[in-house]
């Protein structure tokens, strides 16, 4: 069930689980996509492919994730860093509109994505919302917890939920193939927490508060399907 007028989420996370959230910022969508860099761009101006589903997505995400795809059963995919001398190479061409990906190492390409992510000139899950996914993680009822994450995926913006959507239901499938790759929805979350919920500051690095980040990001992985969608029942 999808419900756009973010003022009843907000209803219901203040109500319902006595989270408060500020309103995320958003941008219009420029219709013009143009350039080639890939790196350190607003997802706005990134060239973007429509994937039915989950909607705009940029291209070398979708690239890259149908790569790894069918190299998913890597053992230790996303945890063991590439080569950094072939990930500049790599990173060079593709920021010229080159097509390198096809002859790429599977340990280059999953660095590639999590630099992708972690050099956004915005998180893919905008600043305000970081302190309300963690307080609804530590919500003591589970059915509550799950409620309320979904309620803040319904609030991003259409750009950053469309990118999100599309990764999370991929390390869903890299997950799924955990007996080879030893990647489990929880060792994934460990890895793209810095890339996805960046701590602002030196107290957001405590343990305790990294284990919230990494448990709502397991949420997301575990179950893509109801990412950006309002649950049936929020209570």
């Amino acid at each position: 069930m999808k419900i756009t007028d973010s003022n009843v989420i907000r209803f219901h996370l203040r109500v319902i689980h006595g989270i408060t959230i500020k309103s995320c910022e958003r941008k219009k969508e420029r219709l013009f996509m143009g350039g080639t860099k890939i790196f350190g761009v607003p997802l706005e101006n990134l060239q973007r492919r429509y994937i039915p589903e989950f909607g705009l997505v940029p291209c070398f995400l979708v690239d890259a994730c149908s790569f790894l795809l069918e190299r998913a059963g890597t053992v230790g995919l996303f945890r063991k860093p590439g080569s950094l001398p072939r990930i500049k190479t790599l990173r060079a061409k593709l920021n010229r509109g080159e097509g390198c990906l096809s002859t790429a190492l599977p340990y280059d390409v999953a660095s590639l994505i999590k630099q992708f992510c972690r050099e956004l000139p915005e998180p893919l899950f905008p600043s305000e919302l970081h302190a309300a996914l963690l307080k609804a993680q530590a919500l003591p009822a589970p059915q509550d917890r799950t409620s309320a994450i979904q309620l803040l995926s319904c609030l991003l913006p259409a750009r950053n939920s469309s990118c999100l959507h599309y990764l999370f239901n991929f390390l869903s499938q890299v997950s799924q193939r955990c007996a080879e790759n030893l990647m489990t929805s929880s060792n994934l979350a460990v890895v793209f927490a810095p890339c996805l919920l960046p701590p602002p500051n030196k107290a957001e690095m405590s343990e305790a508060r990294l284990e919230l980040r990494v448990l709502a990001l397991c949420t997301f992985i575990e179950n893509p399907q109801s990412f950006g969608i309002y649950p049936v029942k929020p209570v």
